[in-house]
């Protein structure tokens, strides 16, 4: 099996008779009972957004580009997070419709410009999602006389996944090499758009795993105890004061990657839990007739350790 350049110059998976990985795998899938097959609400979907961009239709929807609703991809992606966190089923499913809205009006403003259309869109998708999952698809490759992905065979437990996905990431890069493509640097793919503290992490963990990584924990302490010390010697309010705090903030996010916590989701919590304390001392603060803000600092305190008080049983 080899990578052969697809649309756009991607890497495709090719088998050496020449068919593509993923059409035998999807003939595979095809084959299982309760496969998934027949889908007129999506067609449905795409012909009213393809409708909607015609010159009788919505004056608004002809006028975007896809800078200028960049930021309703990010503000819908974050509703349908609130929804999971609320463990709102309802309201998750209608959130999902507006993250593929958005996804629907940009392939279709790329169609309009003769860029690429939303079947190009699932194409990539489905490419990359067989080409990453060498230990579900891996066995189909060998079975047809190809050569399975390297590693499918290691990654028969959970933990092997991520592992086996950032490889193959790294073979589609070489890939994109030999393709003519240059190859991108190895933090070229991580978002600059990310919130700050997730794209800390993903540039932490792919410098850890090119050996750009401290012995144990111990010394990542250590350097955040040093990146402290940096930071208070600066004086407060200056550039540099500003640099050595980030400076702190991703060094601890390294603590966070060695003990096996994610920041952000962490951090995403921690801000959760402060958002419900605070309410439940507006309510106590109410019940006596009074505003939070009009309290003094120990009554603050009294009301915060009693609504902390409340909740540890279920935490």
């Amino acid at each position: 099996m080899e990578f052969v350049p697809g649309k756009f110059n991607q890497p495709e998976c090719r088998l050496d008779d020449g068919r593509a990985l993923s059409d035998l795998v999807d003939e595979q899938n095809a084959s299982r009972a309760g496969a998934p097959a027949g889908n007129p609400e999506m067609d449905r979907l795409v012909r009213t957004i393809w409708r909607l961009r015609q010159a009788d239709g919505c004056p608004w929807d002809r006028e975007q580009t896809h800078g200028s609703i960049t930021k309703n991809m990010v503000e819908e992606a974050y509703e349908a997070v609130d929804a999971i966190e609320a463990n709102d089923v309802a309201h998750l499913c209608e959130e999902l419709g507006d993250v593929l809205e958005q996804v629907l009006l940009h392939a279709q403003i790329a169609a309009d410009a003769g860029e690429f259309t939303i079947e190009d869109v699932a194409h990539g998708l489905n490419e990359k999602l067989v080409r990453r999952h060498p230990h579900v698809f891996g066995d189909l490759a060998a079975a047809s006389d190809g050569q399975a992905p390297a590693g499918y065979e290691e990654a028969r437990d959970g933990e092997r996944v991520l592992d086996i996905w950032d490889d193959v990431k790294r073979l589609e890069r070489e890939a994109r090499g030999q393709l003519g493509d240059a190859e991108p640097g190895l933090l070229d793919s991580v978002p600059q758009s990310l919130p700050a503290l997730m794209q800390a992490q993903k540039i932490s963990k792919r410098a850890a795993k090119a050996g750009f990584e401290w012995a144990d924990l111990a010394s990542v302490w250590d350097k955040v105890a040093e990146e402290r010390a940096e930071f208070e010697a600066e004086e407060p309010g200056t550039a540099a004061s500003r640099e050595e705090f980030g400076d702190l903030l991703f060094a601890l996010v390294n603590v966070a990657r060695w003990s096996g916590v994610d920041a952000e989701e962490a951090l995403a919590a921690s801000n959760r839990k402060f958002r419900r304390r605070w309410a439940r001392m507006e309510e106590l603060a109410r019940a006596q007739g009074r505003a939070v803000e009009d309290l003094s600092t120990a009554e603050q305190n009294e009301l915060w350790d009693r609504a902390k008080g409340e909740e540890k049983p279920a935490e």
